[in-house]
């Protein structure tokens, strides 16, 4: 009897133990602007031909190597950027994030994307005068 008892908590732990074992769920970053930040820009300078205007600041992106940061922001910081002189350099701020359409489409396929997409809400953006 005694043995029959061991047998069935026996199977019982053989069937329970994995569930406690393979529950290790990590919380996945929320994407978007509202999302969690992943990480922030701070004074990056870089030349004011780098950003890319579409429809009179409805969109603003730039790209650095394989990334593109959308602006959270785009009609806020548009009119900043026409206070800024066209060949000055810039200085860019801003808490970057997961671009939604980017998580979405690499959750669906099993290729790896060099190209990664972000959303940036700048906090500054301002011309760079060093030397002026």
């Amino acid at each position: 009897m005694k043995r029959y008892i061991t047998g069935k908590i026996l199977v019982i732990l053989i069937v329970i133990t994995p569930l406690f074992a393979v529950n290790s769920c990590d919380k996945q970053e929320k994407c978007g602007c509202d999302g969690d930040v992943l990480f922030t820009v701070d004074k990056r300078l870089m030349n004011y031909s780098d950003l890319t205007v579409l429809s009179e600041g409805s969109t603003i992106y730039f790209t650095i190597g394989y990334d593109t940061y959308y602006f959270c922001n785009p009609a806020e910081m548009y009119t900043e950027l026409q206070k800024i002189n066209s060949k000055d350099q810039i200085l860019l701020t801003g808490d970057v994030f997961w671009d939604c359409n980017y998580v979405t489409q690499a959750g669906q396929s099993n290729y790896y994307y060099y190209y990664k997409f972000y959303n940036i809400h700048v906090t500054e953006l301002k011309s760079y005068l060093y030397g002026k």
